[in-house]
């Protein structure tokens, strides 16, 4: 992850040069920001360090908010001001929306919101960031602007607090979950043990955030690579029990390893269902209708005591293939090696009999028709789909 070219000098500055810079939108923004000499910061520098695409692009600016819809608005581009006493303008070029942000720094803070005041220095506006990956900059040619040091962290995957943890904390008490939350993604030399301290001395605080962030926070948390460390020393500071009471961190581990044999790819969903199985409902991270639907069918497939085939046809493939992992992380296995197509057939297979063939057998409509649609359902499914419609009609 070098930040210069090939052969440069160890001290020589870095640069970014992600495909986004070079884009007609970024580069209009930028000229029309030009008097404010803007930079770009955080995510998006991160990111572009690690060789990843950034989802955001975000800049700050030397100059006040309305200053900054003058200029963009001069060059024929929209401003829209989502958040003037934070300082924020959103511009918008070519579809895209780059959030611009003026130099600033606390005055005050209750733990959800800062009051803050405008300023003209980068490392004033760095030093009220949390972590020192995050308080990165570049300018306009990719130029890597680092006040705090956050370059040796971003190298080494050390997620650290800037300054004092403690006092990172009470700014804003989501920081504890995004501590954890970025370890989970970024965090490759283990978990910093001051930052965990931080965050166990605090935890009280989370009580005082809304539930749509706490389970956004999750969310991303749960859907790493490979979140173990992170959950387990949330769980060891006491944390993961202040958002999910009753969750089991050691079930993760387990649900990891079995996702690697089988080839599944990361998913949030189904760890939860791993992690939170012992309190029954999910938490209430304001999850939505379809993912609670995806929970409650993970949860009925597992509760089912089927094969995959018959729990695919039930519940779907996806929450048969998310029991049979969830399964085989508990008994320590790999997932059955014929996985894939059990799960393909019970997903395909079509009831042979329907309610029109009990009709012309002689039934009613009524409740008597729809128990014995379902008898015949049940040992078409126990028999491993193989019987056909005549073979279920002898039943009768």
């Amino acid at each position: 992850m070098s930040g210069g070219p090939a052969g440069a000098a160890p001290d020589a500055p870095a640069r970014i040069a992600p495909s986004w810079l070079a884009e007609p939108a970024t580069r209009a923004v930028l000229a029309a920001l030009a008097p404010g000499r803007p930079l770009f910061v955080g995510g998006c520098v991160r990111d572009a360090l690690m060789g990843r695409e950034a989802q955001d692009v975000d800049l700050c600016v030397a100059c006040l908010p309305e200053r900054t819809i003058q200029l963009l608005e001069k060059a024929g581009l929209k401003a829209v001001p989502t958040g003037l006493e934070h300082g924020t303008v959103t511009a918008v070029a070519g579809g895209r929306g780059f959030e611009t942000t003026t130099l600033r720094r606390d005055v005050a803070t209750d733990g959800r919101r800062a009051e803050v005041a405008f300023t003209e220095d980068v490392a004033e506006d760095a030093a009220r960031r949390d972590f020192t990956m995050n308080a990165l900059y570049a300018d306009a040619d990719g130029l890597v602007l680092d006040p705090l040091g956050g370059m040796a962290d971003l190298r080494a995957g050390r997620v650290r607090f800037i300054g004092d943890a403690a006092t990172r904390i009470t700014e804003d008490y989501l920081r504890i979950l995004r501590f954890f939350r970025f370890t989970a993604q970024h965090g490759r030399a283990g978990v910093d043990a001051a930052g965990v301290a931080a965050c166990a001395a605090a935890k009280g605080g989370l009580a005082r955030l809304s539930r749509e962030r706490v389970g956004h926070e999750m969310r991303r948390l749960l859907g790493a690579p490979d979140p173990v460390a992170a959950l387990d020393a949330m769980a060891a500071a006491g944390v993961l029990q202040e958002v999910a009471p009753g969750a089991d961190a050691a079930a993760l581990a387990r649900l990891v390893a079995a996702e690697r044999a089988a080839g599944a790819a990361p998913d949030w969903p189904r760890r939860a269902a791993a992690v939170l199985a012992a309190r029954g409902d999910p938490p209430d991270w304001r999850l939505s209708r379809a993912e609670l639907a995806r929970l409650s069918a993970i949860g009925r497939a597992l509760a089912s005591r089927e094969g995959p085939a018959a729990r695919a046809h039930r519940f779907g493939a996806d929450a048969a293939r998310d029991a049979a992992l969830i399964e085989a992380a508990r008994a320590g296995g790999p997932p059955p090696p014929d996985l894939e197509a059990a799960l393909a057939l019970g997903a395909a297979a079509e009831p042979p009999v329907t309610a029109a063939d009990l009709m012309q057998a002689g039934f009613r409509p009524g409740p008597e028709l729809g128990e014995a649609l379902a008898r015949l359902r049940e040992a078409w499914i126990e028999g491993g789909f193989a019987e056909d419609r005549e073979a279920l009609l002898r039943r009768l």
